[in-house]
């Protein structure tokens, strides 16, 4: 009886296993774009409609497979995203048998402007409004934000800034914000490379963006969340410019089920210099100035943010920033004063002891399904700036002067709400609505002393001031994308109103600007053939005084260079238009011009009596740039990937109002390239290079100019560990040029320190490959106008 009962049970356990093992199947498929290439590395998740069931994820492989196996019978769903893709999400099935389901991905796109057909991938893609370059699949070598922007087809870097086809007025985005109020420097050297997803140049920005600014864009995309699973690098640089330099940085993040978080923390001790010479002629007397001005900043940063996925349409979340920058560092200035009988000689040294602290905090919330998109943004940034400034005489000077103290403090508060909503009706049709409303507050605090007979210094209240800032900025937006046959469209208009009230509590004065105006944006397309396309493009904007330059302060550089502010400045309005030609995907021929009124202009005086040149921001009534470009593909030689292309540029300066009238315009010729090439042992190479004829920059005219940089690399450890080495200005010409107008008679030079050497080294660990999509790309412009330099 016991024996029949134990066969009995033995053969009920077999049959009910043989039964689930029957009920395991496998579902399989592939993903492609558009254009049936396989998407290698794309997520892919399996959803169960049980509760409290684990959702299995998978990445596709080189070949854009994916397959989960062993999987119950039930009813799922597959949810498939990609960075740069749109997330799609299959219809639910019952899942009684094996199954194969393949997947076609769309591009993720904000316009359906472009024109071009998607042909391989790294890509650059052209269209009305943007220049993409994606850097997601890139094989190029980049080690720091500076080597990427140098990819970017005509940006040029040097020690005086960025130049884009004659527009120094470039605004640099960090995912649609430019935290951190870095100086210029220090953003592109600290920000590592393996963060940045893909750069978009934006010559045309849509109704969705601010209307701030003259010139071009340049949006950096990072990495959000890329990886299944948790992952993370660490990574560490040393190099020498200015002296030895160095940094490290680490990130982790993790994505499972429906929560997504990442950390990320840094430090930086780069160094470079600066060189100023200037070289004037006062009536008969020649001033010959030279000021040697080296950088150190230390920078610490502490940064994460949390996405909470309540369900496959509703996403919650919040980013926070911390960012610490101190800098104590001393530049020294020499100037011979020669006359036909005399020789006396200005020597001083200038102090600077900074410190900067910011920190940001951004939650929102998402809504977003096949039809709609609704995001609800909010952004609040504290920056507080300190700084410690003394000029005095030393060894070698022979000209009277009272040793001199700044402080100035410095604290900027900004709130931004923001809401945007996009409806698809169609594929073809997109609405989309927005608005945005910012509170900003600026408090800064000059106070000057004099320092007196027994060492001490004296506060001097007649030339000390603290100047207060309350601006208010609300702006609503409509577009409208659309697309037929052959034929794509794009049109918005946005409302700004602007109330902007500075306070002067030396001269107890308040002045009040109210800016109410609409700015257009429009773009056409069409398709020509499978290959060939062209867009027009046009654009109102406004670029707002920076709020240093508002303030009615005097900063001394050295004895005989300051920069003064000027509160009665205007706003500058821009009108933007361009022509695109591409080809396979790629910018071809490009055309674009742009007229500004009221343009924003970094004037050079020069006083006689004392020989003391000033800076002072003006208004210019006209300012024109033309600019056309040649591009063209490099991968018709063997093994190399890249590009080169041919700029031609004109700038011109014009003011009825300045005594004598100032006019100032110049043609400029530039050539640029970049290559990378593989070399022996998996070693890969990459080049850049700039040459150009001579350019205006503002009221300086300046000479030819040239940069050669070249980088290497390899990948260790299964592609974990990759190690580059970066040689920087191998071949440099900096900033050589003249300013003469009106009394001014000046030759000046501006450069840095010459090669700069880097190696640096970044481990990944963890989930090793599985992207997913940049979720967010909200924009808080307001920051960009706080221009400070470290």
């Amino acid at each position: 009886m016991k024996t029949n009962f134990t066969k009995s049970l033995l053969l009920f356990l077999l049959t009910l296993s043989i039964g689930q093992i029957a009920a395991q199947h496998s579902i399989a498929g592939k993903i492609t774009d558009a254009q049936k290439q396989p998407l290698p590395f794309a997520n892919v998740i399996l959803l169960s409609e049980k509760e409290n069931s684990t959702p299995k994820g998978v990445v596709t492989d080189d070949n854009g497979n994916f397959r989960f196996e062993n999987i119950s019978e039930g009813k799922y769903s597959i949810e498939i995203s990609m960075l740069g893709f749109k997330t799609k999400t299959s219809e639910k099935f019952q899942l009684t048998a094996n199954k194969t389901i393949d997947f076609t991905l769309k591009e993720e796109n904000e316009s359906l402007d472009e024109v071009v057909i998607q042909s391989k991938r790294p890509v650059i893609r052209q269209t009305a409004e943007k220049l993409v370059v994606d850097l997601e699949n890139s094989e190029m070598l980049n080690s720091s934000l500076q080597d990427v922007v140098k990819r970017v087809p005509g940006v040029i870097v040097t020690n005086n800034g960025i130049n884009f086809a004659g527009r120094s007025d470039i605004r640099i985005l960090i995912n649609g914000k430019t935290t951190d109020y870095m100086d210029m420097d220090t953003l592109l050297q600290d920000l590592p490379a393996d963060n940045i997803a893909k750069v978009e140049l934006i010559e045309q920005p849509g109704a969705e963006f601010d209307a701030e600014g003259s010139g071009p864009i340049i949006n950096i995309i990072l990495k959000k969340n890329v990886k299944l699973g948790t992952h993370g690098n660490v990574g560490a640089w040393v190099g020498e410019d200015e002296g030895i330099e160095y940094g490290t940085n680490a990130s982790i993040a993790s994505y499972k089920n429906k929560l997504n978080w990442q950390l990320n923390s840094g430090y930086s001790a780069p160094t470079w210099r600066d060189d100023l010479f200037i070289k004037r002629t006062v009536g008969t007397t020649v001033y010959d100035q030279a000021t040697i001005e080296p950088y150190d900043p230390k920078r610490i940063w502490i940064g994460g943010s949390i996405d909470y996925y309540i369900n496959d349409k509703n996403t919650i979340g919040l980013g926070t920033r911390y960012n610490n920058t101190t800098s104590d560092r001393i530049s020294k200035s020499n100037t011979d004063i020669t006359t036909p009988t005399t020789l006396e000689r200005f020597v001083t040294e200038n102090t600077f002891d900074r410190d900067r602290n910011t920190f940001s905090f951004n939650p929102y919330y998402e809504y977003k399904s096949e039809t709609d998109k609704l995001l609800v943004d909010f952004n609040y940034i504290d920056f507080k700036n300190e700084n410690t400034n003394d000029i005095y005489a030393v060894t070698g000077n022979t000209v009277p002067f009272t040793n001199q103290r700044y402080l100035q403090d410095g604290k900027y508060t900004i709130n931004t709400y923001r809401i945007d909503y996009v409806k698809s009706f169609t594929d073809e049709f997109k609405l989309s609505v927005g608005t945005k409303y910012s509170d900003v507050d600026t408090d800064s605090d000059l106070k000057l002393f004099t320092q007196n007979n027994t060492g001490g210094f004296d506060f001097q209240a007649a030339d000390s001031n603290r100047f207060l800032i309350d601006e208010n900025i609300f702006a609503v937006y409509s577009k409208i994308n659309a697309s037929f046959g052959d034929w794509s469209l794009s049109g918005g208009l946005r409302y700004e109103n602007s109330d902007t009230k500075g306070t002067s509590t030396n001269t107890n004065t308040t002045r009040t600007r109210i800016i109410s105006e609409l700015f257009p944006s429009a773009s056409v397309s069409r398709k020509l053939t499978e290959q060939l396309g062209v867009n027009l493009a046009y654009s109102y904007r406004i670029r707002r005084p920076n709020y240093n330059s508002l303030n009615s302060f005097v900063t001394v550089y050295d004895p005989l260079t300051s920069e003064v502010g000027n509160p009665n400045l205007k706003p500058a309005f821009t009108n933007n238009y361009q022509f695109n030609l591409t080809f396979d995907n790629q910018p071809f021929f490009t055309v674009a011009y742009s007229e500004t009124r009221d343009n924003l202009f970094l004037f050079i005086a020069q006083d006689d009596a004392t020989a003391q040149i000033s800076r002072t921001t003006i208004n210019l009534e006209d300012r024109k740039n033309w600019n056309f470009r040649l591009f063209g593909p490099l991968d018709f030689i063997p093994g190399v990937e890249g590009f080169t292309g041919f700029i031609v540029d004109y700038n011109k300066f014009a003011s009825t109002e300045l005594v004598p009238n100032l006019l100032l315009e110049k043609w400029n010729y530039g050539w640029y390239t970049q290559a990378s090439y593989k070399l022996p042992w998996d070693v890969n190479a990459e080049m850049s290079s700039y040459f150009g004829s001579g350019a205006l920059e503002g009221q300086i005219d300046v000479g030819w100019i040239g940069n050669l940089s070249f980088s290497f690399g390899k990948k260790f450890m299964d592609d974990r560990l990759k190690v580059n080495l970066g040689i920087n200005k191998v071949l440099d010409r900096g900033f050589v040029g003249r300013v003469n107008y009106d009394n001014i008679n000046a030759n000046i030079e501006s450069n840095g320190s010459r090669q700069n050497v880097q190696l640096r080294f970044t481990y990944s660990f963890g989930s090793k490959f599985g992207k997913k999509k940049n979720k967010r790309n909200a924009s808080n412009d307001e920051q960009n106008r706080i221009d400070d330099n470290d």
